[in-house]
């Protein structure tokens, strides 16, 4: 495949939120050949198996994405020491209903970022438990547990740091060779 469509996933809501402005410096450090798309999670109703037989248009919008993604990229910060419900609740619809998940087989990261000095590893770890159940082969190394201090982010919008920036570029390169590995499978 010449061309590689990842799904981005913010699981935060707020508008300068840090975790936003991490996915977009991202998307400019994938590879050739890759295109980062933001999925709106912000308008999905709570979800209810009630709805299952019916659901929702940002629901159907949700699952299409997925579907058409050849990988999922979750930039997530970390609420009470886990995930931001927003983002459990998009995991919920998109794997349901039973037996119907548009999350199989999808190759994904995870990375966040928080005023924290853990950054956001307690949350990832929780979103990787959920991901493994939904099927969904995480990348597993390197891990990216980042804290926010000023300067992190550019003027620009790119990473500040040299540092900082030469990690995220590893841990893209790896990412997507990650995604290109499950490529068929």
């Amino acid at each position: 495949m010449d061309s590689f469509r990842i799904a981005v996933f913010v699981g935060s809501l707020r508008r300068e939120s840090y975790n936003h402005q991490l996915a977009l410096a991202l998307a400019g450090m994938g590879a050739p050949g890759f295109s980062f798309e933001p999925s709106r999670i912000d308008d999905l109703p709570m979800y209810n198996q009630d709805d299952d037989a019916h659901p929702s248009e940002p629901v159907r919008r949700l699952k299409d994405e997925i579907a058409h993604a050849q990988g999922l990229l979750f930039v997530t910060p970390e609420y009470n020491r886990s995930i931001p419900g927003v983002l459990k609740n998009a995991l919920d619809h998109g794997s349901r209903p039973y037996g119907q998940s548009a999350w199989a087989g999808k190759p994904g990261g995870v990375i966040g970022i928080s005023v924290g000095a853990i950054g956001t590893a307690v949350a990832q770890q929780h979103l990787r438990t959920v991901l493994a159940y939904l099927d969904v082969p995480t990348l597993g190394q390197p891990e990216g547990y980042l804290q926010h201090k000023p300067g992190f982010f550019a003027p620009d919008g790119g990473i500040g740091p040299d540092d900082t920036r030469q990690f995220l570029q590893g841990w893209m390169a790896e990412f997507c060779a990650f995604v290109r590995l499950h490529e068929g499978v």
